[in-house]
């Protein structure tokens, strides 16, 4: 309802100026303090104050005269408050919100024709995930998910990175070492810690080893990584039995969180059908491009970008900056528009992909970049998948079920529900609090803010967290658990504010999700679950549902739970969080 409202206000209010004499071209609309009883608010008169010669709050009365109330369904009227321009909803926009909401899709928008590819995660298959990184996975598959509710034609890719040194270095420590050489056991029962060793050896043995066999080592090294280079199957199918190995187990890892993939784009395959060799070649030719210090190399400083883009050493092998631009002019031609989630450190080659793009020719506008800060915890842990220091992923996500199952067990004496919880429940739950709290409260900040990661905070049910909003969840599941189904029900006998205040905010949700997929932003999301779950338990405390009397009344009030129940789940999916049915 309210993306038909701001539709219908826009063009009310724009026949109203152009009634008056005055320009369209901004009209001012935006959503209204909290204690003003209004959907929309224009502030159009602060722009036309000078024009029309009149006082700001004159000007408003003017433009409110002007609009034609009768013509919106949705609003009752038009009234100003100061300089401000206010539209209150109608009886039947409440009404309208109320049938919507009943829809289990409820918040998801029409499919657009226009399909994305977001790429997310993409971390070197060179070890488990480590904490730092998780913000990638959580915020990409955030972006991927409101897109798709904002009706986008959404593809999600890993980009893997198996043609670098790293794997190069990986292939011949995994040949060259045995079990009996690796001086630890394996951190977790899981290919990618069983393998990890091998990395690590091989590292340790290049920094610390005999000056000849490290030398042949580099020599081997060196061969592995021109053979993939000039498209050699054997080498090729060598270093792609680290890489699928070391791809399952971290595949197993971020599938707890949840973040899951459409497809493993594999570097590998732009030099092998020529694409790599296409974009040198076509960079060669470039103005831009000099050979310095035994590489060919872009002159970016014309367009503002000091530090020279590399694409070809001496021997002839090239980069993963050149790969990913074959890469990206793939992704150009199979998706209208291609997101990148991408990590602070890698602004400066962002750039220069970009740059080095639209030099190529193509047009960037279709791609765009969410660039995040890094993850931290208390104390601050060192990542180095090389020396096996800092804190895997997988040991954040264990130990945050563990605190939930504590919260959930301490809780079960006081909870008013009667639902009979048992062992897999309460382990279930602990699963859905847990996980789902590490995912909030890491999406539920704007990326390019550093965060520090506290179980405290992440898993206070009383604070405005994930427990906070998925117990609006369960609370909603309790009350609707008591009926057979949502009974007829007529919107008007919602008399009481806080009632008629939580309908407004459910009305809200599909504009939520419209703006958080323009801006690429989950974290608009989040903090509209927190709001929402602030109106729910004002409307909880205010208005018994079960228990009403009047039976109009008590009809409205369960259709309004079903409403909430379905825009809070929806939310909470968009964000990547589960909805427990319980807590």
């Amino acid at each position: 309802m309210f993306l038909t409202l701001r539709s219908a206000v826009e063009d009310a209010l724009a026949d109203a100026l152009e009634g008056l004499g005055y320009p369209t071209d901004d009209l001012g609309i935006e959503e209204p303090p909290e204690d003003v009883d209004a959907v929309l608010a224009s502030s159009v008169a602060f722009r036309l104050a000078s024009e029309a010669g009149a006082p700001p709050p004159q000007v408003a009365a003017d433009v409110a005269d002007a609009v034609d109330v009768d013509a919106l369904e949705y609003v009752s009227a038009v009234t100003t408050q100061g300089a401000y321009v206010n539209f209150l909803p109608s009886d039947a926009y409440l009404a309208g919100t109320l049938d919507a909401g009943q829809a289990a899709d409820y918040g998801a928008l029409d499919a657009k024709d226009e399909s994305v590819v977001v790429e997310h995660t993409s971390a070197n298959p060179s070890g488990p995930i480590h904490v730092g990184r998780a913000r990638n996975p959580i915020v990409g598959d955030a972006v991927a998910n409101v897109l798709d509710y904002a009706g986008y034609d959404v593809d999600r890719h890993y980009y893997v990175n198996d043609a670098g040194r790293q794997m190069a270095v990986f292939t011949w420590a995994y040949e060259t070492f045995d079990e009996s050489d690796l001086d630890e056991d394996p951190e977790r029962e899981r290919i990618e810690y069983d393998l990890v060793r091998y990395y690590r050896k091989g590292n340790a043995f290049l920094e610390d080893g005999p000056a000849e066999e490290v030398e042949a080592a580099e020599a081997e090294i060196a061969a592995i990584m021109q053979g993939l280079d000039d498209g050699d199957e054997a080498t090729y199918e060598r270093v792609t039995e680290v890489v699928d190995q070391m791809l399952e187990g971290m595949t197993e890892c971020l599938a707890r969180l949840p973040a899951e993939f459409d497809e493993f784009v594999k570097e590998t395959r732009f030099m092998f059908d020529g694409s790599v060799d296409d974009v040198v070649a076509r960079l060669k030719e470039m103005d831009e491009a000099v050979y310095e210090e035994d590489a060919w190399q872009l002159d970016l400083s014309p367009y503002g970008i000091e530090k020279n883009f590399v694409f070809l050493r001496s021997d002839g092998t090239s980069l993963y900056a050149t790969r990913d631009l074959a890469h990206h002019e793939w992704k150009f031609e199979e998706y209208d528009r291609a997101v990148t989630v991408l990590g602070e450190d890698h602004a400066l080659q962002a750039d220069q992909l970009t740059t080095t793009l639209d030099l190529l020719g193509n047009d960037t506008s279709q791609l765009e970049q969410v660039v995040y800060s890094y993850v931290n915890l208390p104390g601050g842990a060192s990542m180095s998948t090389r020396e096996g220091t800092g804190i895997d992923l997988d040991d954040l996500l264990d130990e945050a079920v563990d605190r939930a199952r504590e919260e959930v067990e301490d809780r079960l004496d006081d909870r008013i529900r009667d639902d009979g919880l048992d062992d897999e429940d309460v382990d279930r739950i602990a699963h859905q609090v847990g996980i789902g709290a590490v995912r909030y409260d890491i999406v539920s900040k704007q990326p390019t803010k550093a965060i520090t990661f506290e179980f405290e905070r992440a898993l206070d049910f009383e604070a405005q967290s994930a427990p906070y909003v998925q117990y609006v969840h369960a609370r909603a599941c309790g009350i609707l658990d008591e009926v057979d189904e949502v009974p007829a029900f007529d919107a008007s006998a919602l008399e009481n504010e806080a009632a008629r205040d939580l309908v407004r905010v459910i009305a809200r949700f599909p504009a939520v999700i419209e703006a958080a997929a323009d801006a690429l932003e989950p974290h608009v999301v989040a903090t509209y679950t927190r709001e929402f779950a602030e109106a729910f338990n004002a409307f909880y405390r205010e208005c018994p549902v079960l228990s009403e009397d009047d039976s109009e009344t008590r009809a409205a009030r369960v259709a309004l739970v079903a409403a909430a129940k379905h825009t809070v789940a929806n939310a909470l999916d968009a964000l990547g969080v589960a909805a427990p049915d319980s807590m």
